[in-house]
Parts: C-alpha cells; sequence; structure tokens
C-alpha cells in the first residue's frame, strides 16, 4: 500500500520559514504528480502546489511568491520551502500523490504561525 509521510511542521513565528518534507513508499511509478495541499480550522482544503516528475509545478496565486515546491524522483520525495511565514499561513499542511489515476494523501504535518 502506497504511504505518505509528512515531517517538518511546527510552530514558527511570523516572518520564520519552514521546510516541510514527504516521502512516499509503496508501488509508485516514476510518472506521478506529488505536492500539498493545506486545511486551516472552519476552511475548506485549498491547494498549495504541485510538481510532476519532469518539475512542472504549479502554485496557487497566494503562496508562489513565498513558497517553493521541489522534489527528488530518485526518492519519491517532494519538499516545500516555505518562508515569510504569515498567521494566515497556519493550517495542517497534506502531502499529495497522484499516481495511475490515483490519488493519495498523508496525515498532515502541522503548521502553526504566532508570536
Amino acid at each position: 500500500q502506497v504511504q505518505l509521510v509528512e515531517s517538518g511542521g511546527g510552530l514558527v513565528q511570523p516572518g520564520g520559514s519552514l521546510r516541510l518534507s514527504c516521502a512516499a513508499s509503496g508501488s509508485i511509478i516514476n510518472n506521478n504528480i506529488m505536492g500539498w495541499y493545506r486545511q486551516a480550522p472552519g476552511k475548506e482544503r485549498e491547494l498549495v502546489a504541485l510538481i510532476g516528475s519532469g518539475g512542472s509545478t504549479n502554485y496557487a496565486d497566494s503562496m508562489k511568491d513565498r513558497f517553493t515546491i521541489s522534489r527528488d524522483n530518485a526518492k519519491n520525495t517532494v519538499f516545500l520551502q516555505m518562508n515569510s511565514l504569515k498567521p494566515e499561513d497556519t493550517a495542517l499542511y497534506y502531502c499529495y500523490l497522484y499516481d495511475r489515476a490515483r490519488n493519495y494523501w498523508g496525515q498532515g504535518t502541522r503548521v502553526t504561525v504566532s508570536s
């Protein structure tokens, strides 16, 4: 079974940075899409960023100037570098994988931006 395990979340002050990681394991082919979504309390889950195996990226407009997504295909790992964090970035961040018409989700890692 495919598993996605996130790490790197935590408490950070406004203006600070965090780097999230997500390692995928199981039956995964090279041609896939990985990314990040987030869900804040009382709000719907929203796209943060996606990255294909070839390196193409897609960012939500509100995040693309502060966040950077990258991946290591050899290790099936996706990263999210988050800079200039704001209190409104506080959310549960979910790792995402699309592989052979199936969606997979991690358990989420919590990011709290507060002074």
